[in-house]
């Protein structure tokens, strides 16, 4: 499969790295912020940081999903305050993304930084049936801690 790509932004391929598989074994390819100065995310806020690429999806059987980089998550408290961006394949503007800092100090963006992975993965439209009761299973209705800890 081929993700086309188009640069919104002239520092794309320059100053500003295209998205990549940082290993051979990597699920998603890493987003760069691409912004013209450090932007700073004060603890508890979010801000939208630009990527300064747009993509176009195959087809309606693919999405684009934006996830957290782990190493800002955990040493940072810094992730897509979504939790997870979903890009539908007949998108096409600029890939943004909200990041939130959860952590107890101010985190600042450089220009070019790695902010978040995009992953390309299929997608099943379901179509939707409406029923009167659910098929039986052995967890039944059991809803959170049902399983044990």
């Amino acid at each position: 499969m081929d993700l086309k790509i188009k640069a919104v932004s002239p520092k794309i391929g320059k100053e500003i790295p295209l998205p990549f598989y940082a290993t051979p074994g990597s699920a998603a390819m890493d987003l760069h912020a691409c912004l013209d100065e450090a932007v700073t995310i004060p603890a508890g806020a979010r801000r939208t940081i630009p990527t300064g690429i747009a993509i176009a999806l195959p087809s309606a059987d693919c999405v684009a999903l934006v996830y957290a980089r782990s190493g800002l998550g955990i040493k940072y408290g810094v992730a897509p305050a979504n939790c997870v961006g979903v890009i539908d394949s007949d998108y096409r503007g600029e890939i943004l993304v909200g990041l939130q800092n959860s952590g107890e100090s101010d985190f600042t963006v450089q220009p070019g930084d790695r902010i978040a992975q995009l992953m390309i993965a299929p997608v099943i439209q379901a179509g939707i049936q409406m029923v009167d009761e659910l098929d039986e299973t052995a967890r039944g209705t059991g809803g959170f801690g049902s399983t044990g800890t």
